[in-house]
């Protein structure tokens, strides 16, 4: 595109075929001025004339507004600067600053851009082109591997698995875990995720009780005197603890909100804000993560 075609004003450039709707719309507009001429001249004859007048003019009333629309938005109608004509010309700036603004606050936002990238799977791309064989590109694609495998294989596995390891462990050790955890269990606390929990802690408590029982009748007998094993009150007492034990682990089955379950519940809770706010447990956490870190195995 040439510095004269730039320069040129909107709206001059007609291309073949805009050049030919012109010449049927401006013949259909003179041929509505001959009816309307014909039809005022003849009206008299019959009283259908003056429809036929009638719809001559509108359709001449038409073009003629059609024409002045459409020539005003691109330049002054048959050269005369009348106001408010020539619409684009005189406004391409600030048009094209709209729509800038308009792609720039619908379509180009950070977060649009970053969903979309999310879907954008650049290595898988990058195998792929390396790995499908396809029209062209062959010699740059066995070359592109080659150089890839090469340099891959150059690296030195150990050194750069230690690398790795050392970036991971520098970057968990500037992370704050324990409000973090500390938050994760207060939305498990708040959203009830952590019934499912405690039902299992309670069925593991049933079943190592009905797994156990012994152990809990011999310890009663051991600690009991000669004359309570004598009348086998041991035997008695031990029934009862595993009888009211069992009962209550079969209350907290079926009942959340059993007041033993609601006890564990609020040691969750106050768990999860000593753990984003108590210096102390944060503290103690970020032991437990450095001790992880530095374990070697």
């Amino acid at each position: 595109m040439t510095d004269h075609m730039l320069a040129q004003p909107i709206g001059l450039a007609i291309p073949a075929r805009g050049s030919n709707i012109r010449v049927v719309a401006t013949g259909l507009l003179v041929v509505m001025a001959f009816v309307f001429i014909g039809a005022k001249y003849y009206q008299d004859v019959h009283p259908a004339i003056g429809f036929v007048r009638a719809f001559a003019e509108a359709a001449m009333v038409g073009g003629l507004a059609d024409w002045f629309a459409v020539t005003a938005l691109f330049r002054h109608p048959m050269g005369i600067p009348i106001p408010h004509t020539a619409i684009v010309p005189r406004n391409k700036n600030r048009i094209g600053d709209t729509l800038a603004r308009f792609l720039l606050t619908n379509f180009l936002l950070p977060r649009l851009i970053a969903r979309k990238m999310q879907t954008v799977d650049v290595a898988g791309a990058v195998g792929k082109f390396l790995s499908e064989p396809g029209e062209g590109g062959g010699r740059l694609r066995l070359g592109a591997s080659r150089i890839i495998a090469d340099g891959l294989g150059a690296l030195d596995q150990q050194r750069l698995g230690g690398m790795v390891k050392s970036a991971i462990a520098d970057r968990l050790r500037e992370l704050d875990v324990a409000p973090l955890l500390g938050q994760a269990l207060q939305a498990a606390l708040a959203e009830g995720r952590h019934q499912p929990l405690l039902d299992a802690m309670v069925k593991w408590g049933s079943k190592t009780l009905e797994l156990n029982e012994h152990l809990i009748h011999q310890m009663v007998h051991d600690n009991s005197n000669a004359i309570v094993r004598f009348t086998g009150l041991d035997e008695s007492i031990s029934n009862r603890i595993v009888s009211g034990l069992s009962k209550l682990l079969s209350e907290m089955a079926v009942d959340e909100t059993h007041p033993l379950r609601i006890r564990v519940e609020e040691g969750l809770a106050k768990m999860a804000l000593d753990l984003q706010h108590d210096p102390e447990v944060k503290a103690k956490v970020a032991n437990v993560r450095d001790e992880l870190l530095e374990n070697k195995a």
